[in-house]
């Protein structure tokens, strides 16, 4: 083969190359949840958004920009001071993924990390003037309308940005020594307190109970006096033999006692006791 043909095969494998690497260059994939964004060195970030899929692009003179839009969890975390100026640490826990239709826009004002430049600022931002306006001791006990407070003001601070947001909650809120302390001292008094009303609610009604149990005693009383004197001494020997009857039953029943029907010199049957000493 002569030199003039190898040279000609050789231009040819450049030319060949050269194309292939160009076809290569000017070609890109946009995965799934994500988009891109095609910064072009003459007309700059173009304001439209690119789906998902396989696209082409001028090689060196433009150049694509992939962003993640898939919601993604981010931690925030603060220490600030309440309305009666109690120290709180709070932390929380928002879903966030950039605007899909003004990436163009995102990617020119803060870049790829959106999130690391704003969220910490804007969510620092929001708990500090939101837990501002509660007591210590209405952040516990409102906490639902604190964090309903937070996310409102945080969704409206982040779309400023074209983020948004799709939860926000609370997830971490501890105070500073001296509140533990109170609030714990503040929970023993008022169990110390709750006992003491149960003391004193039972003893009441047990003063009820005697007085009623002793009413009821003295009008018992009242009446029996009353019947007796209405029945004479009759019904007072009736008594006496239905208890004497009662007691003889019971007597005749136990294994040491003998029953003896003869009556003795006043005619009264007797019970006799043989029982060992």
């Amino acid at each position: 083969m002569s030199a003039k043909a190898i040279q000609r095969l050789t231009n040819a494998a450049i030319a060949i190359g050269l194309g292939a690497g160009v076809v290569q260059s000017s070609i890109y994939d946009v995965k799934g949840g994500h988009r891109a964004v095609i910064f072009d060195r003459l007309q700059g970030v173009k304001q439209v958004t690119i789906g998902e899929g396989t696209h082409f692009l001028i090689p060196w003179l433009q150049r694509a920009i992939i962003f993640d839009v898939r919601t993604r969890p981010r931690l925030i975390s603060t220490t600030t001071g309440s309305k009666d100026m109690q120290m709180v640490s709070l932390s929380l826990r928002v879903l966030q993924r950039p605007n899909k239709e003004n990436l163009p826009r995102l990617y020119q004002n803060l870049g790829l990390d959106y999130d690391e430049r704003v969220l910490p600022s804007i969510g620092n931002e929001v708990l500090k003037s939101v837990v501002a306006q509660f007591d210590a001791s209405e952040l516990i006990t409102q906490r639902d309308i604190v964090s309903a407070r937070i996310r409102d003001e945080l969704l409206a601070r982040a779309q400023e940005f074209n983020i948004e947001l799709e939860d926000v909650s609370i997830t971490h809120m501890t105070f500073g020594k001296e509140f533990t302390v109170a609030v714990e001292k503040k929970q023993i008094a008022q169990q110390e307190a709750e006992r003491a009303r149960f003391v004193v609610e039972k003893a009441e009604q047990e003063k009820h109970a005697a007085i009623i149990r002793a009413e009821g005693e003295a009008m018992a009383a009242d009446r029996i006096s009353t019947a007796l004197q209405k029945a004479g001494p009759g019904l007072v020997k009736l008594r006496r033999i239905e208890a004497s009857r009662e007691i003889a039953e019971t007597l005749s029943g136990a294994r040491n006692v003998t029953y003896l029907p003869q009556g003795n010199s006043n005619g009264n049957q007797m019970l006799l006791n043989i029982g060992h000493a």
